[in-house]
């Protein structure tokens, strides 16, 4: 089967096994959100990131493989709902950006920032800090190599746009400038994106669109 990331509350997991990491891609909740579990070819260790719903429909897609982290890319409660019951059974260590960390239902055991590396097994993913909708929001890059670039990008950015930043301009600047210059300045059109709801995209789709972003201001 062909991943596609299109994935529907209720359904299934869309599995992407890349040489050295399998992706799994999981909508949970009634907001939708994606839940994404990273799994290490090598050594069969996990990361989830975003524990958004429905913990049971998330411990068994981890089922009685280990996980050591789970990672929250922000502070909205649409994307931590599960993450007491999966820390729970799984005993994973949480992290979060240290700006939103304050939002979670329960401490966590790290906080990364902007350029921290965060392994699962003998993967490293790259912390990138995206400001503006919420203080502290996180996407996490994966350097595949021959397998591409895949970026998890919470709501910081979508198919069509940057995050909700409501109305505020300070703020949709920020955010529109992080990802300018983090993500689309940086990072080349074959990048793919996995954002917190909805469907996937590429930077390729996307670049084109930037400067009616800016000019709309949302």
């Amino acid at each position: 089967m062909t991943y596609t990331g299109d994935v529907q509350v209720g359904g299934p997991a869309d599995v992407r096994e890349l040489a050295k990491l399998t992706i799994f891609k999981l909508a949970v909740g009634p907001y939708d959100n994606n839940a994404y579990l990273l799994r290490c070819v090598e050594t069969g260790d996990g990361l989830l990131i975003d524990a958004a719903a429905e913990a049971d429909r998330l411990l068994a897609l981890i089922s009685d493989q280990p996980i050591s982290s789970v990672v929250t890319t922000h502070q909205h409660g649409d994307h931590w709902q599960a993450l007491e019951q999966v820390v729970k059974v799984t005993g994973a260590q949480v992290l979060v950006h240290p700006l939103d960390a304050a939002a979670l239902p329960l401490p966590a055991d790290r906080t990364v920032e902007h350029g921290d590396r965060i392994t699962v097994g003998v993967i490293t993913l790259e912390v990138i800090h995206l400001r503006g909708h919420t203080p502290g929001a996180i996407a996490l890059l994966y350097d595949g190599g021959d397998s591409g670039l895949h970026l998890f990008t919470g709501d910081s950015l979508f198919p069509g746009g940057v995050g909700n930043t409501w109305n505020d301009p300070e703020r949709f600047t920020q955010l529109y400038t992080d990802v300018v210059e983090r993500v689309f300045d940086r990072l080349p059109d074959e990048t793919w994106i996995y954002p917190g709801h909805g469907k996937d995209t590429t930077l390729g789709a996307e670049r084109p669109s930037l400067q009616e972003w800016k000019e709309r201001g949302w």
